[in-house]
């Protein structure tokens, strides 16, 4: 049984439209294949109570139950609480639990978590085979690598699974899906995809650079060939790119947009890159409109260099220009994510902010807030900023969870509603709102303006009445916990 808990995030909630859940369904495939019974329960529809979730899963009475989400870290207290209830229920099946989340916090788990028996760490697809294959007695459990469980009592890792080469050798379990429950970008059918795994670059708050270890692709043409068939057999309309950096190498990534060009298939496709790439592939960019891109997710991150150059993200302000307007050449809409939230920030550094944003010209705006993960080289710049945010399924970088030097939570949150405001209500936004010369687009970008609203209002109406964002007196150290920057480099060097 494949749980995906229903997750509070604004993204999982308001958009009324849900996409399937990819890394349980990369697992699932495997275990069909190896002649496993494999149900999935999606949580996200409804959202469905836990108390549903455990019923139905106890109607099926299954041997084991894997938990996972994408979510990571604010998804990791519904989890627990659904797997408690589970363990409540069917006191004699295995619960596992894969994830970038429980990778590094197994032993915290483990230690306070007695219903959860079983930690997949990294890549799931070959180490769940594993495990179930030992839990049917064929090998013993603590010589699979990649595991996590006790030993003694006490909470024990195996030697970590080696990384996963040939990313074609395990399909996707798309069996297990109703694809005509599924949809984005205003009702279209919708399917989560990646091409590749992992980031070349070194961002210091990044916490997928170890989980992945290094940057891998599908095979460009079989990748192609799928998009195509979901479209043909299944009706899938929308793509949505998993990756952290899809076009990081340049080669492949052209081999797969003249690929999926030459299966002359009507479709959409979004996903993030670096504005770098933009400007690198310049030349071909007309590929990625032929090939069905409508918009990139770009991660500026911040429009302060000295900001850039302390989370080493490696791009300039220069490049993200450039890379917008290219982009806007070719009639693919950009989306900027902006990140605030970092302690030496001021009211001017907003206005900077602003003014900058401005001048950039993006399509759409995507504000977030700075998140310390634990495993992360940022997370020593923030072991002893104050948590103002307590509630850890809020940890989703749409709340913000640090306080700042130089200005309260409440005035951080107004100037990021002001600039998001500012940013799509503005004569130039609002023009493109109002016409675009492909019908496609103007779809998007009106879809993208409801959901915007929604967002928006519910925001300021949550922080109102809800959040309380405020000071605990709490050092994100104590907090947390000190920081696994080393298990970080342990996975690094798989």
């Amino acid at each position: 049984m494949l749980i995906n808990i229903p997750h509070p995030a604004i993204g999982s909630r308001i958009p009324r439209e849900q996409l399937p859940p990819l890394g349980l369904l990369s697992v699932g495939g495997p275990l069909i294949d190896d002649g496993h019974d494999v149900h999935l329960i999606d949580g996200e529809f409804g959202p469905m109570p836990l108390v549903e979730i455990v019923a139905e899963a106890a109607a099926l009475a299954p041997d084991v139950v894997m938990f996972g989400h994408s979510g990571s870290s604010s998804g990791h207290p519904i989890i627990a609480a659904c797997a408690e209830a589970v363990r409540g229920r069917m006191p004699e099946a295995t619960i596992v639990y894969g994830g970038v989340h429980p990778t590094y916090f197994w032993r915290d788990i483990l230690a306070a978590e007695p219903w959860v028996d079983v930690i997949v760490r990294g890549e799931g697809e070959e180490t769940a085979r594993q495990l179930v294959r030992a839990l049917a007695g064929q090998v013993a459990l603590d010589a699979v690598p990649g595991l996590a469980l006790r030993k003694g009592g006490a909470p024990f890792a195996t030697p970590a699974a080696p990384v996963i080469k040939d990313l074609d050798a395990y399909r996707i379990g798309w069996e297990l899906i109703d694809h005509a429950r599924y949809s984005y970008w205003g009702g279209k059918r919708a399917v989560v995809v990646q091409f590749s795994r992992g980031c070349p670059h070194l961002c210091t708050y990044c916490g997928q650079r170890g989980f992945w270890t290094r940057w891998r692709h599908r095979d460009p043409v079989k990748f192609a060939a799928e998009i195509a068939r979901l479209h043909r057999d299944h009706g899938v309309e929308v793509f949505n790119f998993a990756d952290e950096n899809p076009s990081a190498g340049r080669k492949a990534w052209k081999a797969f947009l003249e690929a999926l060009i030459a299966e002359y298939i009507d479709v959409t496709l979004v996903g993030s890159t670096r504005a770098d790439d933009i400007v690198r592939d310049a030349e071909f960019l007309h590929l990625y409109k032929r090939a069905g891109f409508e918009r990139f997710l770009m991660g500026t991150e911040n429009t302060d260099e000295d900001t850039l150059r302390l989370i080493r993200k490696g791009g300039a302000t220069t490049t993200d220009r450039e890379a917008i307007r290219l982009l806007r050449e070719h009639n693919i809409l950009s989306m900027a994510t902006w990140v605030a939230g970092f302690s030496h920030q001021t009211d001017r550094d907003m206005w900077h902010a602003l003014r900058t944003l401005i001048s950039y010209d993006p399509d759409q705006i995507q504000a977030l807030y700075v998140v310390p993960h634990r495993w992360t080289p940022y997370y020593a710049e923030a072991t002893e900023r104050d948590v103002v945010q307590p509630d850890r399924s809020k940890w989703d970088y749409k709340h913000q969870v640090l306080g700042m030097a130089h200005m309260p939570p409440w005035r951080l949150f107004a100037w990021v509603k002001i600039i998001e405001a500012v940013m799509q209500l503005r004569p130039r936004a609002l023009w493109r709102l109002i016409w675009n010369r492909e019908a496609k687009i103007r779809h998007a970008i009106r879809w993208y303006y409801r959901m915007g609203r929604r967002v928006w209002l519910h925001e300021v109406r949550e922080f109102l009445l809800r959040d309380r964002t405020r000071s605990t007196g709490v050092s994100v150290e104590r907090f947390v916990g000190a920081s696994l920057a080393a298990e970080e480099e342990a996975m690094q060097a798989r």
